[in-house]
C-alpha cells in the first residue's frame, strides 16, 4: 500500500513540470476597450486581460499593421472582441504618433517620437541591468586594474586621475570599474560564475605610457586599487518578447539584494544560461515540503531520529506546489537574472523553476 502512495507522489511531483497546452482565458473583468499610458507596462495590461500573460500574441492574430505585438505605445486603444469561431482577440486602433519636442543642451528642439512600453517595470530592473554582471572566472582575472593615483591615495572619486595596468583601451573611450561580489553556484557546488558590481565609470585620457590613464567621471562607490576595468556592456532593449518556458527545469540560486525570504519584485539568479532561456522567459515557481515518515506518529524526515524513521516508517516525498512565477530579464553564460512577478507566499533560494 506504502509503495503505491509512493508511486502516486511521484506522478503528482511531475505533474506541474509537464508542459500542457496554452489555452487563452479573458479575465471576467477584462475591459472591452482600454487605452494605453504613459507608465503602463505590457505585463501589466497583459494580466488585464489574460490568466497567462505570455499568450498576449495570440490576441492580436488579425492586426496584420503590427510587425511586433510586443511594441504598444501610450495612446493606443485597445479593443476586446470575438471572432465568429468564438476565440477572443484584441483590435489595436493606432491614432498616428505626435513626437515630443525635447530642448537639447544647446536650445535646439528636437522631435522625438514615443517610445513603446516596456515589458517589465524598468525601473524596478534597470538597476541590475545597469549594474550586475556576470563573467568567468578566466575573464575577470584577464580585466585590466587600477594601480592608483599620483597623490598616493588608495581610494578614488569622480574627478581623480588614475593609472591602470595594461594598455588595453583607446583615448575617449569610457570603460566602467567593476569589482568582484561574489561566485555563484549550483546545487550540487559548481561554480557558474562570479558576480560583479559596478563600481564607476571612467574615461580614458591620451597617454604615451604603457598603461592606460583614466579620469573618473561617475561613481556608485568609492574605487579601490585592484578594482577592474571593462568596456561597458551593450544596454538591453526594453521591450522583451514573452515566452512561456516548455521542457526547462532549474533552481533559484541567490538573490541579487542578498535576501533570505522573497516575494514580488525581488531579483533573483537562475542556475539556467543562454543556452536554456531567453530574456522574456516565463516560469513557474514550485517549492517542496520536506519528505514526511509515515508511521504511528509520523514526523518530517528533517527531524526526530533517523535510524527510527529508517526502521519504523515509510518516507513519503511531497509534490512540487506552484508557489509564484517570474520573467527572465538578462541571461549569461551559465546563468540568469529573473524578476519574481507574482508570489502566493513566502519564496527562498532553492525553490524550482519550471513551466509556468
Amino acid at each position: 500500500m506504502m509503495r503505491n502512495i509512493g508511486k502516486l507522489l511521484l506522478v503528482l511531483l511531475l505533474v506541474p513540470f509537464m508542459a500542457f497546452a496554452d489555452k487563452i482565458t479573458i479575465k471576467n473583468d477584462a475591459p472591452e476597450i482600454y487605452i494605453v499610458k504613459p507608465g503602463d507596462t505590457l505585463w501589466d495590461i497583459s494580466n488585464m486581460f489574460l490568466d497567462r500573460p505570455w499568450l498576449w500574441p495570440e490576441l492580436w492574430r488579425n492586426n496584420v499593421q503590427l510587425v511586433n505585438p510586443h511594441l504598444i505605445y501610450p495612446g493606443d486603444e485597445l479593443r476586446l472582441r470575438y471572432n465568429e469561431q468564438g476565440e477572443p482577440e484584441v483590435e489595436v486602433v493606432r491614432q498616428p504618433p505626435k513626437p515630443v519636442i525635447h530642448i537639447s543642451p544647446s536650445g535646439e528642439k528636437v522631435a522625438k517620437m514615443p517610445a513603446p512600453i516596456p515589458t517589465l517595470p524598468w525601473d524596478v530592473i534597470a538597476p541590475y541591468v545597469q549594474n550586475n554582471w556576470v563573467m568567468s572566472e578566466d575573464d575577470y582575472d584577464a580585466l585590466p586594474y587600477v594601480l592608483g593615483n599620483q597623490d598616493g591615495y588608495m581610494q578614488y572619486s569622480p574627478g581623480d586621475f588614475l593609472l591602470s595596468h595594461g594598455n588595453v583601451f583607446n583615448p575617449g573611450d569610457k570603460p566602467v570599474i567593476i569589482r568582484r561580489q561574489s561566485m555563484l553556484m549550483d546545487k550540487n557546488g559548481d561554480e557558474l560564475g562570479i558576480q560583479v558590481r559596478h563600481v564607476a565609470d571612467a574615461k580614458v585620457e591620451p597617454s604615451s605610457s604603457a598603461n592606460d590613464y583614466v579620469t573618473l567621471t561617475t561613481s556608485n562607490f568609492e574605487v579601490r586599487r585592484g578594482d577592474k576595468l571593462m568596456s561597458a556592456p551593450p544596454q538591453q532593449e526594453q521591450a522583451l518578447p514573452l515566452v512561456s518556458a516548455d521542457q526547462q527545469r532549474g533552481f533559484i540560486i541567490e538573490s541579487l539584494e542578498q535576501h533570505s525570504l522573497l516575494g514580488k519584485y525581488n531579483v533573483v539568479v537562475l542556475d539556467l544560461g543562454e543556452s536554456d532561456v531567453q530574456p522574456g522567459t516565463i516560469m513557474g515557481i514550485y517549492e517542496k515540503g520536506p519528505n514526511i515518515i509515515d508511521k504511528s506518529s509520523p514526523s518530517y524526515a528533517n527531524e526526530g531520529n533517523k535510524v527510527t524513521n529508517f526502521l519504523f516508517g515509510d518516507e513519503m516525498e511531497q509534490p512540487a506546489v506552484k508557489t509564484g512565477q517570474l520573467v527572465v530579464f538578462q541571461v549569461f553564460d551559465k546563468v540568469s537574472y529573473a524578476l519574481i512577478t507574482e508570489s502566493a507566499k513566502i519564496i527562498r533560494k532553492g525553490a524550482i523553476v519550471a513551466h509556468p
